[in-house]
């Protein structure tokens, strides 16, 4: 398929953001991902497999709470691989402590990287995209970003401003043929940190009662192709059985 432009993945992590990354690599755009640097490694190496499958995609390690380095990131990209036509928050950094014990070096890291992180993201893709009059910017959110759990205020605290972020940046931008939306991941997600904490994974699978990132993807990729006549804002997925 030819390449008709760029896609950034901001966490393109081992599962969904991999998923993320593959689905929209699929659909004929260089996929442009980011991690920190310790996981560099990584990184290349899920974009070599997109390349060996082939596809376009380029490892591009950073911080994303570091303004000038999204900054610079985004017009590497707009000057190297073609203009930024999506753009995919990733990050969660979720972690789970009791009110007393989050330090406020715990609330304040998980606050730069779900929220600070995000607006930054979504700030630098939009300098790019509103001079066009197009583009697709999407959020990832989780069960947190709805209701805070007990042992989750840190975590809860940064996916809400995110979605508030989310509501913002669409109301502004959707007007500028810019489609803003954001994905509530309600629910467990096939991953390696699942696999290793829940005991019943197999049989979830089996019973697709788990959130598998390659269908979570689609749904990304359906988002960016909507028609903008009956765009959708906030999408929630949840496996069909779930416990309430």
């Amino acid at each position: 398929m030819e390449k008709s432009g760029t896609c950034l993945i901001v966490g393109a992590g081992d599962d969904t953001g991999a998923a993320i990354a593959r689905a929209f690599a699929r659909e004929g755009l260089t996929v442009c991902l980011v991690r920190r640097e310790r996981h560099a490694e990584k990184l290349e190496a899920l974009a070599q497999s997109i390349r060996d499958a082939g596809h376009g995609a380029v490892a591009m390690p950073a911080d994303a709470r570091d303004e000038d380095a999204m900054t610079a990131l985004v017009d590497r990209i707009e000057a190297d691989h073609g203009p930024l036509e999506v753009t995919v928050f990733n990050i969660g950094a979720n972690v789970r402590f009791s009110v007393t014990e989050t330090t406020a070096r715990v609330y304040r890291k998980v606050w730069e990287m779900a929220a600070f992180a995000g607006f930054l993201t979504g700030r630098e893709a939009a300098r790019v995209m509103a001079p066009r009059g197009r583009g697709t910017i999407i959020f990832t959110g989780a069960t947190a970003s709805l209701r805070g759990g007990a042992g989750y205020s840190a975590f809860a605290g940064a996916k809400h401003a995110l979605r508030a972020l989310a509501q913002s940046m669409a109301r502004e931008l959707g007007p500028r043929n810019i489609h803003v939306a954001h994905v509530i991941v309600d629910g467990a997600i096939d991953s390696n940190f699942i696999r290793e904490n829940l005991p019943d994974v197999d049989s979830k699978r089996e019973e697709d009662a788990i959130l598998n990132p390659d269908h979570i993807a689609q749904n990304y990729v359906m988002l960016h192709n909507q028609p903008r006549s009956a765009w959708t804002h906030e999408l929630d997925l949840r496996p069909w059985k779930e416990n309430w």
